[in-house]
């Protein structure tokens, strides 16, 4: 197949858009005035459509709010790729720095965007209880993630042998959540780098293997 096939038309790519624009209106409408008291009406007005063009590409409201959780999700998961994976590391000073990046990314995304905190942390739980579940499988996935640092640090020898990694995973995630909610009453910068740099002290005092005496 050529390349000039394998690339969307430019009515493809309008469509494309469309839908984003829309899974981006709902998103600002979710997180201003709350699941359940936007409609489908609240959505389509922001971006000037009708309700017909909102149903060509979404079934219901529900359809597009799995949306939006769906690309929250995976914006932190892209945080966590490439130099920001488990095994990019192997010393204590180079888990020190990825810690510190990854800290940074998932500030601008969790705290720099308080819609993102107040809509996953906040807003998606009670919208029914599938929605509920599938928040409890993201932190429950998140806890999956940040044991595989630890669990690498382990086997590294440059975190502790004797460390509760899913325990200690737990922890640390119930931190940087705390964190996130904070965020939507104290957006400061300053503010949430003191907390980024209280937890990075908190986890390393606390995991960081000790020569033996």
């Amino acid at each position: 197949m050529s390349a000039t096939a394998e690339r969307p038309s430019r009515a493809q790519q309008r469509k494309l858009e469309l839908r984003q624009e829309i899974i981006d209106a709902a998103f600002d409408c979710f997180a201003e005035r709350g699941y359940h008291a936007t409609g489908i009406a609240d959505i389509a007005a922001r971006l000037g459509i009708g309700h017909g063009t909102f149903y060509r590409y979404f079934d219901n409201k529900r359809d597009i709010v799995d949306q939006v959780i769906t690309q929250l999700i995976g914006r932190i998961a892209a945080a966590l790729q490439n130099e920001n994976a488990p095994e990019a590391v192997d010393s204590l000073a180079a888990y020190v720095d990825q810690a510190a990046r990854i800290g940074e990314a998932l500030g601008r995304i969790l705290v720099g965007d308080p819609r993102v905190a107040r809509m996953l942390l906040l807003e998606a739980p009670g919208i029914d209880p599938a929605m509920g579940d599938r928040v409890l499988d993201f932190f429950e996935g998140a806890a999956t993630w940040t044991a595989a640092y630890l669990d690498h640090g382990v086997k590294g020898g440059y975190l502790r042998a004797d460390l509760d990694v899913a325990g200690t995973a737990t922890a640390i995630n119930g931190m940087i959540f705390a964190s996130a909610l904070t965020g939507i009453r104290h957006p400061d910068a300053g503010y949430q780098r003191g907390l980024s740099e209280a937890i990075r002290r908190l986890m390393y005092d606390g995991i960081a293997a000790r020569p033996s005496p």
